[in-house]
């Protein structure tokens, strides 16, 4: 008889009573889907109790300076770049704008921020997986507000970046790294990750100072959050200004300049653009 087989049924194996790995078999639970992702920087609020990373970044000081120093974002549209794991995001949302935006390239980054999302209830945002570059080419929305905080110093190309996101926004805030040799001399060692090499770079006619630097396979860490590529560059701190200003953006507020920060010299700016005489 097709189909059939005269063999005697064997006897169940123990591994067969054995429940997949790939199933929870606790009690449903939001901690159950932090576990199930390896390598959370963030922490949740403390009144969730639950278990992930170290940094408050939903309680974060520079994005409530932010929306402060820019005034209400209710019913605005806002793009987020590098959202990290959506603790940000969250603080967005909680000033109720119409919609956000919010893009990440990092594929865990990415899955964490859906879990974010699910556990503090984000409703106005949108996590979308992908290169920001490319969003900022093809998608033609010029936003209210932009946030980019910890994503310019791990651009490949940091000029261009803030060239094409400054079509697309008439304000932004921007925490970054940058160089500064008389904060950073020759003989510190936040220096180690650049390779020495300096290029020059012209974005709109002005010459833009790039210094390379390497992660050295930081990126095999599950909690790596740095950039796409591990040739990356950052910029000098009068470079970033000066393009700023260069893409018409009037009003540059810096709210703190740590030149002694453990990664490198720092500072949180807000950036806007004059209002268009109507």
């Amino acid at each position: 008889m097709l189909g059939f087989s005269r063999r005697s049924p064997k006897k169940a194996s123990k591994n067969s009573l054995e429940i997949f790995d790939q199933y929870e078999q606790a009690k449903p639970a939001h901690q159950n889907a932090v576990d199930a992702l390896q390598g959370w920087n963030c922490a949740f609020p403390p009144a969730l109790k639950l278990t992930a990373g170290k940094l408050p970044l939903y309680a974060d000081d520079r994005i409530a300076w932010a929306l402060q120093t820019f005034g209400s974002i209710k019913g605005k549209a806002v793009l987020e770049v590098g959202p990290l794991e959506g603790m940000h995001t969250h603080m967005l949302n909680g000033q109720r704008p119409a919609r956000i935006d919010s893009i990440e390239a990092n594929r865990l980054c990415f899955l964490r921020c859906l879990i974010t999302k699910q556990i503090l209830n984000i409703d106005t945002a949108a996590f979308m997986l992908g290169d920001i570059q490319a969003w900022l080419t093809e998608h033609e929305e010029v936003y209210d507000f932009a946030l980019a905080s910890g994503v310019l110093y791990h651009m490949p190309d940091p000029g261009e970046f803030l060239r094409l996101l400054a079509k697309r926004c008439n304000a932004v805030f921007i925490w970054t790294h940058f160089v500064l040799e008389e904060a950073m001399p020759a003989d510190d060692v936040r220096r180690l990750p650049f390779s020495g090499k300096v290029e020059t770079k012209m974005i709109n006619d002005i010459p833009v100072r790039y210094y390379e630097r390497s992660y050295h396979h930081a990126n095999a860490n599950a909690s790596f959050c740095g950039g796409m590529k591990d040739r990356h560059f950052w910029m000098h701190r009068d470079d970033i200004l000066t393009l700023l200003r260069e893409f018409g953006f009037d009003e540059i507020t810096i709210r703190d300049e740590d030149l002694n920060h453990p990664g490198g010299p720092s500072f949180s700016l807000l950036a806007r653009k004059a209002p268009a005489n109507t």
